[in-house]
């Protein structure tokens, strides 16, 4: 397993959740961290901005770098880069991680909302992946790690929430096409996704409330599986969709008890899996 020390990595959505989380491994082993997001004031409803996530990857061991960026606006991007490279001396890993959701059928999908969910999630994801590709050509470790499911065309996932599963899927397929791109330059190019839903805002707030963090996982399960992929180099695997226990069990490590947020009470299955 190579050494992280000393790499950069471009983390879209780090305010919070499963971004912040990785965030957070990857700044124990070394990394420079990107905290690449929106919120720069306290939310309601959503904990932390990209200052308070920079913050606790200073006290873990890393350097944080905050960058205020909207994934939908090209420009607002490109300056994230920017100020990356400036700072740091360049990319080695581009973690692709804002998204937008909306579980709702055809009928009652605002245009607005499916607008939203296409703009952050898969325009988001390509225009990160080519802004950040002239540095992570650059780099000796290189990178992209999508939040994203594996590829399926089970017309279940479609017929309930059709919007948000296509941008999902959108993910996933530029895996399939940027790992094939890409690899001329030695640009490794995965998804992860976690087995289980995962105690973040989004669960709380649009999938149950308190009662779906009692049958869910911490980000931290995701973040560790995302840092064993990230550190591999020689023969580090490409376009590939990996599940976090999986990942984790290759590791050795086979108690998913320490990642419950409900202890003893059963996880729920995550979406796209069957």
């Amino acid at each position: 397993m190579a050494t992280l020390r000393g790499k950069t990595a471009f983390i879209t959505g780090a305010s919070r959740g499963i971004g912040k989380a990785i965030a957070l491994r990857l700044a124990r082993d070394g990394v420079n961290i990107v905290v690449a997001a929106k919120t720069i004031e306290p939310h309601p409803k959503l904990e932390g901005t990209i200052y308070t996530a920079v913050e606790e990857i200073d006290r873990s061991g890393g350097q944080g770098l905050a960058v205020q960026m909207d994934v939908r606006f090209e420009d607002q991007v490109k300056h994230a880069v920017d100020q990356a490279v400036d700072h740091f001396g360049g990319i080695d890993i581009l973690v692709n991680n804002a998204s937008a959701i909306q579980l709702t059928p055809v009928e009652f999908t605002e245009m607005k909302r499916y607008d939203l969910m296409h703009q952050v999630n898969v325009r988001g994801t390509f225009l990160s992946s080519r802004l950040c590709l002239p540095y992570l050509k650059e780099s000796k470790h290189a990178h992209i790690l999508n939040m994203a499911p594996p590829l399926t065309l089970d017309k279940k996932w479609y017929s309930s929430h059709l919007a948000y599963t296509m941008t999902k899927m959108g993910m996933s397929m530029c895996v399939l096409g940027m790992s094939e791109e890409f690899k001329p330059w030695d640009i490794a190019v995965n998804a992860l996704w976690p087995q289980t839903t995962i105690a973040t805002a989004a669960v709380k707030n649009l999938l149950g409330g308190d009662s779906m963090l009692q049958v869910s996982r911490y980000p931290e399960i995701v973040a560790d599986a995302a840092f064993f992929i990230l550190s591999r180099n020689k023969d580090k695997p490409t376009g590939q969709f990996f599940i976090d226990e999986e990942v984790l069990a290759k590791e050795g490590i086979t108690d998913f008890d320490q990642y419950a947020v409900g202890g003893s009470k059963e996880p729920m299955k995550d979406l796209f899996l069957d």
